[in-house]
């Protein structure tokens, strides 16, 4: 009697299989089956085993112009054949040209950069640069707020899963946000009067010392869902902030670069110059980058040493740089802001036919779909969004999740892809929102 033979294991089941051996389990990956990419060109992206798909997540936001753009892979094979690596000691063309670039880009008075590897980096730098500006602990940031995986940033953080481990939060405060779809407050806009922005100084005059050193907010929140705030929330924030001797922290790792469209960063949509601005994610096109840009003299408050081996190497600065001259050279500030209000259109369509989706908000290409089992109840519907996204991949299109929920579709394709782009993801959502069983 013979055995029969065991199936052979494809590819992409062993990089799973060996995933699961060799990394933390806490290094999730997305759907049942988690896919293995293995080669990429603008919008698509290819799996082992050869399937294509349209790419509108764009690795989280940071893909931004386009998978192994041949301006910027160019750039960056060039430079790692005449130089790969300094550290901060000594220093390059590469990152002067870099710093020199984003001083133009970035608003008012910013002009001092520091250049680490991630958000994460970059939010710390800025946090410990305002403590020390200030002379004050106290930070307030906002609920449903990310900021990156180290234990600062996860006490900024305001979303349980993302604070396990006992973090500690001393000297951190989150404000209510202005989650419109789920006010706290149980108003509604713009009868509510913005009264979330009026809590920050609520917070301020009765869970810290009444002098702070900053508030820290995303433009947009990313991991929270692509909660937009109203267009006066930053505005009054702002005037608040100041009252209490805080300085101004725009944490635009997913909403810089040009993402929400028109502007380079995300907080001149609501008019608001900060004093301190994170970046990373979209600044490199996927080159691991972080940014804490502030003014001259934020930056000379700065006290003692610091260094950072990998941060603004050569080869990530001139990717940088090559990506902020695409943005540029295809004017897609411009691209992003029309497509954007395309994409938003299409979806609001998709809204009218699917009750499932409660709620459509974002900007530029930026644009969250709020899953909900009813809607007048806004009762998440978490496992008909795992649905979808499992839906969506089979059928050809990527695309993210998030919210403190795990109900919002975030997606987030590079802003150089076309309306016919646009059409072919709403296509495929179309198909797999009709393919989900409620």
């Amino acid at each position: 009697m013979t055995t029969p033979a065991k199936p052979m294991m494809s590819k992409s089941d062993e990089v799973v299989r060996k995933h699961k051996e060799y990394l933390w389990p806490a290094v999730t990956n997305y759907y049942a089956k988690p896919l293995v990419t293995d080669r990429a060109s603008m919008q698509w992206v290819w799996d082992l085993e050869g399937k294509k798909y349209l790419d509108f997540f764009g690795g989280i936001l940071t893909i931004q112009v386009g998978h192994c753009n041949p301006k910027v892979t160019s750039k960056i094979k060039v430079q790692v054949e005449r130089l790969q690596h300094t550290s901060t000691l000594y220093p390059n063309e590469a990152i002067v040209a870099l710093a020199e670039k984003v001083a133009q880009i970035t608003p008012g008075a910013l002009q001092k950069s520091f250049f680490s590897n991630s958000g994460t980096e970059a939010n710390e730098a800025a946090l410990l640069l305002a403590r020390m500006a200030t002379g004050s602990y106290d930070v307030v940031a906002l609920r449903h707020a990310y900021s990156g995986g180290s234990a600062l940033a996860k006490a900024v953080t305001a979303q349980a899963p993302w604070r396990k481990a006992a973090v500690i939060s001393v000297g951190i405060s989150h404000a209510i946000n202005p989650y419109c779809y789920r006010c706290p407050l149980g108003l509604t806009y713009p009868d509510c009067e913005v009264r979330c922005a009026n809590d920050v100084e609520n917070l301020i005059q009765t869970g810290t010392s009444g002098h702070i050193a900053a508030f820290i907010a995303e433009p947009i929140q990313g991991v929270g869902g692509f909660i937009t705030p109203p267009p006066e929330y930053f505005k009054i924030v702002f005037k608040i902030v100041k009252k209490y001797g805080g300085l101004f922290i725009a944490d635009e790792v997913q909403t810089g670069f040009g993402r929400t469209g028109k502007k380079w960063f995300g907080i001149e949509q609501w008019e608001v110059t900060p004093d301190i601005i994170t970046c990373a994610k979209g600044m490199a096109n996927g080159s691991p980058v972080g940014a804490t840009v502030t003014t001259a003299e934020l930056a000379d408050s700065f006290q003692g040493l610091t260094i950072s081996t990998f941060g603004g190497n050569p080869v990530t600065s001139v990717a940088a740089r090559a990506t902020i001259e695409v943005i540029e050279e295809e004017k897609l500030l411009e691209n992003c802001d029309v497509v954007g209000r395309y994409f938003r259109g299409k979806l609001e369509e998709l809204q009218q036919k699917y009750p499932l989706i409660g709620d459509v908000r974002g900007m530029g290409l930026m644009q969250g779909l709020e899953l909900v089992k009813d809607r007048q109840t806004k009762e998440p519907a978490a496992e008909a969004t795992v649905q979808l996204m499992e839906r969506a991949r089979e059928n050809g299109l990527l695309i993210g999740k998030g919210g403190l929920y795990g109900n919002v579709i975030r997606m987030s394709p590079m802003l150089n892809i076309s309306k016919a782009d646009v059409d072919e993801a709403v296509r495929i959502l179309d198909r797999s929102l009709g393919e989900v069983r409620t």
